[in-house]
């Protein structure tokens, strides 16, 4: 039961990084280079939409991460799941923290209402976003450690 306990974990996790890498690194550059205000509606829609289901992720993931730790107290690589865990409040405290402010404030923004800097602030919310997933790539290849 374990073994599927931490085969699941690192799955779910694995994706979750996946998504995040490709928001940063795929859907990030391809929104900016959109004409006009289309790059920022879609940065705002990509915020309604992700914004939904991340904070549950994020939560799950790391609450499966602690189920496995605990679970596979006295087995080989459990300091390596802990540190994992870690990493993932780590990144959940950066998302309340630093991310979630931001994309709450753009994810309404519109042409007609949105602030002068709001180019700035996007830019922001990328750099810290960029840190967040070298994080959870982190916390995925611990897991991914633990598993061998």
């Amino acid at each position: 039961m374990l073994n599927a306990l931490e085969v699941v974990t690192t799955v779910i996790v694995g994706v979750m990084v996946g998504v995040e890498f490709c928001v940063a690194f795929v859907m990030g550059p391809i929104l900016n280079a959109l004409p006009g205000d289309s790059g920022q509606l879609g940065h705002a829609h990509g915020g309604r939409m992700l914004g939904a289901v991340m904070p549950f992720w994020y939560i799950g993931s790391l609450v499966l991460v602690g189920i496995w730790a605990f679970a596979g107290w006295d087995h080989q690589g459990t300091g390596i799941v802990v540190t994992a865990g870690a990493l993932l409040i780590l990144s959940v405290v950066m998302s309340l923290l630093l991310l979630v402010p931001i994309n709450n404030r753009n994810k309404t923004w519109t042409v007609d209402n949105r602030p002068s800097d709001w180019k700035q602030q996007l830019n922001r919310w990328e750099r810290l976003h960029y840190i967040r997933v070298a994080v959870i790539i982190a916390a995925f290849a611990l897991l991914v450690t633990a598993l061998t």
